[in-house]
C-alpha cells in the first residue's frame, strides 16, 4: 500500500513533538491528578497525544493507493459471413449444420476458459446466434472494423473467420484485419475454388440520368468460365422489347472476359427500366447471373426561352444564335406586339429595349409571372420606363449617348468564367448607352462595369438582382452583336461570346428553392435500405416551423396507394417508409397553412441488388493470406474439429492479469473516526473516574 500526499510526511515529526508538548502541559500541574498514581497521568497524556496526532494526520490529506489484480479471460470471436453467396456451392446443404456444430463444440470445450462471442456479417455487422444466409451484400471489412472498435485494448485471444472469401462492398478485409494487431485469425473456408462452367454478367455501367431525345452509353462486362468456343447473344430490353443486341464469341477454354458497349435512345421521360441478359448456354452452373436490371432517369431538360423585342434588332439574332446551338433549349422569338401574353412552360424571358412598344400590361405580366427576365436596356428606353420595370436601377441622364466597354468586376462570385473570356471582354467593341449617372439598389450583383478609355466606372453594364424570389438580369447597353462579329473576325469562332451568354442563361434559369414546403428524398434506393425522408416548412418570414401537418402518399407500379404522415421532430419533419420492394414509386407531399395549400411531388426507384448470385467460386486465397499475416491458420469448414483441437495447443490465447489501482482519502476510512472517538472517550472516562470536573 502506497501513501500519496501533497505535503511531505516529514511534517509528522514536528507535529508529533507539538502534540506531546501540548498533552504534557495540559496534565503537568492538575491538582486532582497529583494524588493519583503516575500511570494514570501518563495514560491521560498518551490518550490526548494520540487524539491530537490522529487529527493532524487526517488534516494532512493522505491518500492510500490500493492495488488489486484482475484476471481477464481471453475473448474468442466467431466472425461468420451471413451473405447469400455462402449457399452458392455444392456443400450448401451442410454449411449451416457444420457451423452450428462448430459453435456448440467450441463452447463446450472452451466456455469456461474463453469469453466467446458470435458476430454475423452481411450488409452490416450483428451480434447474435441465428444464421440466415440472406444478406444481399458482403461488407466483410466491417466485421474487423467492428471488432477493432468495440474491443480496443481488450484481450482478444483469437478470431475464427468463417466465409467463402468473396466480398462486394467496401475494401478488402485483408487491410482491416491487419489493424487488429497480435491476434491470430483462424480462417475457415466455405465452398470450393474450382471454376464452373458459367457466364456471369459481372457489371453494367450506365449514367443514372439522361436527357430526353438524347443518347446514353451502356457498358456491359461479361465473364465466361470454362465455356470454350461458343457464341452467345447479349440483349438489352425495355418493357419486354429488345432495344439493342450484340453477339459475343468466346475462345479461351478456361477464362474469357468481354466488354460490350451499347448506345441507347432516351425516348421516354421518367424512370425507364432496362434488363441486360445473355443467352443461356448448355450446362451452365448458374443461370441467375445471366441477367441484370438497371434504371435510367430520363429528364426533359429543355429550357424554353422567350425572346421579346419592340422592334427587330441584330442583338436578338446574336443571342438566339447562341441558344440555338444547345439542343436542350427551345427558343421562341417574337415582337412584343405579337406576343400572346402567355408564360406557360417558359423558363426565361429576354426583353430587348423595353421602352419600345412598352405597355404596363406586358410589364405586369412579367413582374408577376414568376419567371426570370433578362432586360437589355438600350438608349431607346427612357428613365421613367426603367423605374417602372422594378429592376433596382435609377437613372439620371440627358438625351446624350455614350459608348462604353466592359470591365469585369473582380468581386463577382455568382459564377465563374474562363480567363480567356475575362481578357476578351475588355477588348470587345463598345455598347451604345445613355450618358448619365446610374444608381443601383443594395442587393444588385454587378458582373460587368462600364469602362471608358481604359478607366473602369462605377456604373454597371451587366448586373443581376432578385424580386419576389425570382432572379433577373440587366444589360445596360445596345450593340451586343458587335461582340460576336469582333470575336469571329479575330479567332474565326464565337466560343467566348457563346460562353458568356450560356453562363448568363444558366445562372438565370437555375431555380432557387423558395418553396415553403421542402422535401428531401433521394431518388434511388436498394431493396435492403431503410427509406428515410425529411421535410421542412417555412413561413412567410422564411422561419422554419412545424405547425402544419405534412401528409405523404406514394404509389407503386401496380397503382396501390400508401398513405403516411410525417412525424414532427424539433422544427423539422421525418418519415420512415422502411424497406420497399423493387420498382418505380410516385410520391406526393401536401400541407395546408394559413388557408393555403402546398404540394410537392416526384419519383423514386427501388432497385434489387443481388451481387451475391455472381459468386460461384470461393476465394480461399484471400482467407489463407489473412491467416498467414496474423500467425493464424486456414481450415476448410469440414476441418472445424481440427481447429478446435489446435486452439488448445496455442500458448498465446491465455488470460491476462491487469493491475488496478484505486485511491482513497484517509478521512474516508470510518474505523479512524471510531478510533478517534475511542481515544477521546477513554480520556473523558478516566478524567471523570479520577475526580476531574
Amino acid at each position: 500500500m502506497n501513501f500519496i500526499t501533497d505535503i511531505s510526511l516529514w511534517w509528522l515529526l514536528p507535529w508529533s513533538i507539538i502534540c506531546i508538548v501540548l498533552s504534557y502541559i495540559l496534565y503537568q500541574k492538575v491538582p486532582w491528578l497529583q494524588e493519583s498514581a503516575k500511570k494514570w497521568k501518563y495514560a491521560l497524556i498518551s490518550l490526548r497525544f494520540l487524539s491530537l496526532f490522529l487529527i493532524g494526520v487526517l488534516l494532512l490529506g493522505l491518500l492510500f493507493e490500493d492495488i488489486n489484480y484482475r484476471s481477464e479471460k481471453p475473448l474468442f470471436i466467431n466472425l461468420i459471413d451471413n451473405s447469400k453467396s455462402m449457399l452458392n456451392y455444392k456443400d450448401s446443404a451442410i454449411v449451416a449444420k457444420n457451423i452450428e456444430n462448430y459453435k456448440k463444440e467450441l463452447k463446450i470445450k472452451y466456455g469456461d476458459k474463453f469469453e466467446i462471442l458470435d458476430y454475423h456479417i452481411g450488409n452490416e455487422v450483428e451480434l447474435g446466434d441465428k444464421l440466415t444466409f440472406k444478406a444481399k451484400q458482403s461488407a466483410l471489412n466491417k466485421g474487423f472494423e467492428k471488432i477493432r472498435g468495440d474491443f480496443y485494448n481488450r484481450n482478444i485471444g483469437g478470431i475464427a473467420f468463417i466465409s467463402d472469401g468473396n466480398y462486394n462492398d467496401g475494401i478488402s478485409p485483408l487491410y482491416t484485419a491487419e489493424q487488429i494487431a497480435l491476434t491470430p485469425i483462424f480462417t475457415v473456408g466455405v465452398g470450393d475454388t474450382v471454376p464452373k462452367r458459367d457466364q456471369v454478367l459481372k457489371n453494367v455501367v450506365a449514367n443514372e440520368i439522361s436527357f430526353y431525345r438524347d443518347q446514353f452509353p451502356v457498358q456491359v462486362d461479361l465473364e465466361a468460365l470454362k465455356i470454350g468456343n461458343a457464341t452467345a447473344i447479349v440483349t438489352i430490353s425495355k418493357n419486354g422489347r429488345t432495344v439493342a443486341s450484340q453477339s459475343v464469341n468466346y475462345q479461351n477454354e478456361s477464362y474469357d472476359f468481354k466488354q460490350l458497349n451499347f448506345v441507347l435512345d432516351a425516348d421516354q421521360i421518367g424512370y425507364q427500366q432496362y434488363t441486360v441478359s445473355v443467352s443461356k448456354l448448355s450446362n451452365e452452373y448458374n443461370y441467375q447471373n445471366n441477367s441484370r436490371t438497371f434504371y435510367i432517369e430520363v429528364i426533359d431538360s429543355r429550357n424554353k426561352i422567350l425572346l421579346l423585342a419592340g422592334a427587330p434588332n441584330p442583338d436578338i439574332a446574336a443571342i438566339k444564335s447562341v441558344l440555338d446551338q444547345d439542343e436542350n433549349i427551345e427558343v421562341k422569338s417574337e415582337l412584343i406586339k405579337d406576343w400572346d401574353k402567355s408564360l406557360k412552360n417558359v423558363d426565361l424571358v429576354i426583353w430587348h429595349e423595353p421602352g419600345i412598344q412598352y405597355s404596363n400590361e406586358y410589364n405586369n405580366i412579367l413582374l408577376n409571372g414568376n419567371v426570370p427576365v433578362l432586360y437589355i436596356v438600350g438608349p431607346n428606353t427612357q428613365a421613367n420606363r426603367v423605374s417602372e420595370l422594378q429592376i433596382g436601377m435609377s437613372i439620371q441622364s440627358r438625351n446624350q449617348f455614350d459608348e462604353v466597354q466592359a470591365s469585369v468586376n473582380s468581386g463577382f462570385r455568382e459564377f465563374e468564367i474562363s480567363q480567356e473570356l475575362q481578357n476578351a471582354l475588355g477588348n470587345f467593341p463598345p455598347l451604345k448607352t445613355k450618358f448619365g449617372t446610374v444608381n443601383l439598389s443594395g442587393g444588385a450583383k454587378v458582373f460587368l462595369n462600364q469602362q471608358v478609355g481604359g478607366i473602369s466606372k462605377k456604373e454597371p453594364l451587366l448586373y443581376f438582382g432578385a424580386r419576389k424570389g425570382q432572379k433577373y438580369g440587366v444589360i445596360y447597353g445596345e450593340g451586343i452583336w458587335r461582340w460576336k462579329i469582333a470575336e469571329y473576325s479575330k479567332s474565326k469562332n464565337n466560343n467566348l461570346f457563346n460562353e458568356l451568354f450560356q453562363k448568363v442563361n444558366q445562372y438565370l434559369v437555375l431555380k432557387q428553392n423558395t418553396s415553403a414546403l421542402r422535401i428531401t428524398l433521394p431518388k434511388r434506393f436498394s431493396t435492403d435500405e431503410e427509406i428515410q425522408i425529411s421535410g421542412e416548412f417555412y413561413n412567410e418570414a422564411l422561419e422554419m416551423i412545424n405547425k402544419p401537418d405534412i401528409k405523404f402518399t406514394y404509389t407503386n407500379e401496380s397503382g396501390k396507394v400508401y398513405k403516411n404522415q410525417f412525424a414532427k421532430i424539433g422544427n423539422k419533419y421525418a418519415l420512415s417508409l422502411g424497406k420497399l420492394n423493387k420498382g418505380v414509386y410516385n410520391w406526393k407531399a401536401s400541407a395546408s397553412y394559413n388557408g393555403k395549400s402546398y404540394e410537392k411531388s416526384g419519383t423514386f426507384v427501388v432497385q434489387e441488388i443481388d451481387l451475391e448470385s455472381l459468386s460461384t467460386r470461393a476465394d480461399h486465397g484471400m482467407l489463407k493470406a489473412m491467416a498467414n499475416n496474423s500467425q493464424g491458420k486456414f481450415y476448410t469448414l469440414d476441418q472445424y474439429k481440427k481447429l478446435i483441437t489446435d486452439i488448445d495447443l496455442r500458448d498465446d490465447i491465455t488470460s491476462i492479469s491487469y493491475k488496478e489501482s484505486s485511491f482513497n482519502d484517509l478521512i474516508d476510512y470510518r474505523w479512524l473516526l471510531f478510533l478517534l472517538v475511542l481515544f477521546l472517550g477513554l480520556e473523558w472516562f478516566l478524567r471523570r473516574w479520577l475526580g476531574a470536573y
